[in-house]
């Protein structure tokens, strides 16, 4: 099964031995976290041409329900048509530009309270309040085609709703490439916002976020408890155009030398930092009885590892809770597979789970500053989903919320980082190569800014 399933390409990628570091930026200059100048390149060149997510669908599970999306000092209205769509429109009417709402709600239409002009839920404009005070009401009525909301490019993909606003932007589909197919096994589109669900600002630059998240050297001197379940000296990777995406042998696939009792122990200690795991434990357990002897020992055979058993027991569980995992690989079972979609999306997936974060550029467009979106995800059956979704907590400007361990470790890292960054004598950073991904990502950023995007989807 798990040969022909589309995460094996991923399972059987290069070590870093085995990839050519020649074309990727190994030395990457430290202005792009801090200077004016550099933050004001990326605006232009980069976010404003770049599909990027803007909600999760399920933000806007009824026909007009909608929400702002903001991006520097531009406003954009996503909202569910009648039709069930999701569209996307400039906020501003095109009267005289006055902004149609701002935060989140629900309409049957959206009606500028400037002067009244009222549009339906696809854009079009319905109505104007007095058309005959200058001319002909069938002129002014023959005009209003031309007068609707201005739409943006809007498409969904794994449950996420990506914006983009060039008019001329190519299809998501292109941009995304073969990672729309990689995420398609694992249905995140059926994944609801669980315990952690939080928006809050960071005092560091966007890309400071992007990196932390791709690479594991920092897990000895920032997350020393990580170290026995994690082994990321046996990444593979795989890089897609813009994106990238690796998997680190998870679930003590470095104790697979240890004797059983050792590894079943190591297994029985992940849900401390990997929650999803609880529920596998009962069925865990129960593999375990078959092998341990009349003494009470536990022994497995050769080919049998407590890794293994935990592959089995979350495809067990998983199918028993009704979700398909038939396109899904054994290391999908245990593994965490680690995706940077470009430019600002990393996700943290295993079968059932996944952890999203989210880097935007602060709206005030201080480089020194950006807004970060954290999100659990968990498949849950249909009828327990709305139950369980967390709400998004938006946490004021000055305002923080702890986090569990792991991650505050990352939020107070990133912030010391970027006080390190802003100083003008370092004039670069250099990467080691376990940092694979963030020379690819810096690479690819540098092909959008010399604006040779179309690089990008074709490497």
């Amino acid at each position: 099964m798990s040969g022909s399933c589309p995460g094996a390409c991923v399972d059987q990628g290069p070590r870093i031995a085995d990839i050519d570091f020649a074309p990727l930026r190994m030395r990457v200059p430290t202005d792009r976290y801090h200077a004016p100048a550099f933050a004001a390149q990326e605006r232009a060149r980069l976010w404003m041409r770049v599909w990027q997510v803007a909600a999760r669908a399920d933000d806007l599970p009824e026909p007009g329900d909608w929400l702002e999306y903001r991006l520097f000092d531009q406003s954009f209205v996503l909202v569910r048509g009648r039709d069930g769509v999701i569209r996307g429109f400039v906020n501003a009417c095109r009267h005289r530009g006055n902004a149609l709402c701002e935060g989140r709600g629900h309409a049957a239409r959206f009606t500028c309270p400037y002067h009244n002009w009222s549009y339906g839920l696809d854009g079009r404009l319905l109505a104007v309040a007095r058309p005959d005070f200058d001319g002909p009401v069938e002129e002014f009525v023959g005009a209003r085609e031309g007068l609707g909301l201005i739409e943006v490019p809007v498409a969904c993909l794994a449950g996420f709703v990506f914006l983009n606003p060039d008019p001329g932007a190519v299809p998501l589909a292109s941009h995304l490439g073969e990672i729309a197919d990689l995420l398609a096994p694992y249905r995140l589109e059926e994944m609801v916002p669980v315990g952690l669900h939080v928006r809050e600002a960071i005092a560091c630059n966007w890309k400071v976020v992007m990196d932390a998240f791709q690479e594991g050297y920092h897990i000895q001197g920032v997350h020393p408890e990580l170290v026995a379940a994690m082994d990321e000296s046996q990444e593979r990777y795989r890089f897609f155009g813009d994106h990238s995406v690796a998997t680190a042998p998870f679930g003590a696939a470095n104790l697979d030398g240890f004797g059983a009792e050792e590894q079943a122990c190591a297994i029985r200690g992940l849900p401390a930092v990997f929650p999803g795991v609880a529920e596998v434990l009962p069925r865990f357990e129960d593999a375990l009885c078959a092998y341990r002897e009349a003494d009470g020992q536990l022994r497995f055979p050769e080919g049998v590892t407590g890794r293994l058993l935990l592959q089995r027991a979350t495809r067990e569980t998983l199918s028993a809770k009704g979700l398909d995992v038939s396109g899904l690989t054994d290391t999908q079972m245990s593994d965490n597979h680690f995706y940077l979609v470009f430019p600002n999306l990393f996700m943290t997936i295993r079968a059932g789970e996944a952890t999203v974060i989210l880097a935007t550029p602060h709206p005030e467009g201080d480089p020194g500053r950006c807004h970060w979106l954290v999100q659990n995800l968990a498949w849950l059956p249909a009828e327990a989903r709305a139950a369980r979704r967390e709400p998004l907590r938006d946490i004021p400007e000055s305002g923080h919320v702890p986090y569990f361990l792991a991650l505050e470790q990352d939020w107070e890292m990133m912030q010391r980082q970027q006080r390190g960054l802003r100083n003008h004598a370092l004039g670069e950073m250099a990467l080691t190569r376990q940092e694979v991904r963030l020379a690819w990502f810096h690479s690819v950023l540098d092909g959008w800014l010399a604006g040779n995007d179309e690089a990008g989807r074709t490497r």
